[in-house]
């Protein structure tokens, strides 16, 4: 198990083993996570939105601006 103390300022360093299992270099953003009783978990924040691309299929039949925004809608009021 790793860890970090925080400083005066509020500051942690990360622990080295971390660092490396989450591919973090200088500059990397991390994300913190609260998960159920007061947990946290980091997350690398590094994938960047165009690896999201494809990620999802097209619709078989095309949507309309006007359908996407009756749905929109209908489940929001919901």
């Amino acid at each position: 198990m790793s860890t970090a103390t925080l400083t005066s300022k509020g500051q942690i360093t990360i622990p080295a083993a971390v660092r490396a299992s989450l591919s973090l270099e200088n500059g990397s953003r991390v994300e913190f996570v609260e998960s159920a009783d007061g947990q946290f978990l980091i997350v690398a924040a590094t994938s960047s939105v165009q690896k999201l691309k494809g990620l999802l299929r097209k619709p078989q039949v095309p949507v309309s601006i006007e359908q996407m925004n009756r749905m929109i809608a209908s489940r929001g009021a919901a």
